[in-house]
């Protein structure tokens, strides 16, 4: 496959599935077990994977821009921006914490390994498809204000389930505010704003453990993915914050479901 139609095709996953509850990972690992390129080099594709996120993690911040940035005049909005960051500080702890302890294990023994990927896939799809039928229809949390650090901190250690591939950030976080009494809206927003240090940390750690050195070819191949999932993932965010605020998670329970299940299939033909 022509390498560009790669990283285009995989900027495209990137830019869908990151912020779905469907996982990114584990969609980027099935992708590049079924769709081979031997223009590029295995570590190249490996640090690939990694800075197209920083495409996606633009987007959410490009996003929601108007809601978290700090440059206001009205000191009480400045105070309720500094206490939501505070809040995404606390509830990203566990998950830099962790990754700092048990990123090589992580890597060693799960990144890459189709069927955990579908295995995950399957488990949280059951999960998404019955949880909002289990929990109470009453939402106690429904902005920002109401969520206090604890619960900031406990979404943040379910935020951390996401380390195993296939299981989705997005997935496990929302999976863990809805738990918690936060409503859809206010859960998806919450999980959004985690992505920001999360991702960025994650990515930053894994490029100073590789490195940059790349050849002319792989910095235009980076710069096409990262354009690619920096426009797709806006496109999705708009999408995915209207459709839930009237449908259920149902469909992404549906959807894991299936690939996981094909997957395995596929894996022993």
């Amino acid at each position: 496959m022509n390498p560009f139609l790669l990283v285009v095709i995989l900027g495209v996953v990137e830019g869908i599935t990151e912020f779905l509850p469907v996982s990114s990972t584990g969609h980027m690992i099935l992708v590049e077990k079924f769709i081979n390129c031997p223009y590029v080099s295995k570590s190249f594709m490996d640090n690939f994977l990694i800075i197209v996120q920083l495409g996606a993690i633009i987007s959410v911040i490009l996003y929601f821009w108007k809601d978290i940035h700090p440059f206001v005049k009205s000191k009480d909005i400045f105070k309720k921006r500094a206490c939501l960051w505070s809040k995404i500080i606390v509830g990203v702890l566990p998950a830099g914490v962790i990754g700092l302890l048990a990123d090589d294990y992580i890597t060693k023994f799960f990144l890459g390994n189709t069927f955990i990927v579908a295995l995950m896939l399957i488990i949280y799809g059951i999960i998404l498809f019955f949880i909002e039928d289990k929990i109470s229809k009453v939402r106690k949390i429904n902005s920002m204000e109401n969520i206090s650090y604890k619960i900031a901190f406990i979404i943040g250690i379910f935020q951390c389930l996401a380390m195993i591939p296939g299981t989705s950030r997005s997935g496990a976080t929302i999976i863990g505010a809805l738990l918690l009494g936060l409503s859809k809206g206010v859960a998806a927003e919450f999980s959004f704003f985690l992505a920001i240090p999360t991702m960025i940390g994650a990515t930053f750690l894994k490029l100073v453990k590789n490195g940059l050195n790349f050849t002319n070819l792989e910095w235009e191949l980076l710069a096409v993915g990262f354009v690619v999932s920096f426009v797709v993932a806006y496109l999705v965010i708009k999408w995915f914050m209207g459709y839930i605020k009237t449908r259920t998670f149902k469909l992404f329970g549906i959807y894991r479901i299936i690939l996981g299940v094909l997957v395995i299939i596929l894996l022993n033909i």
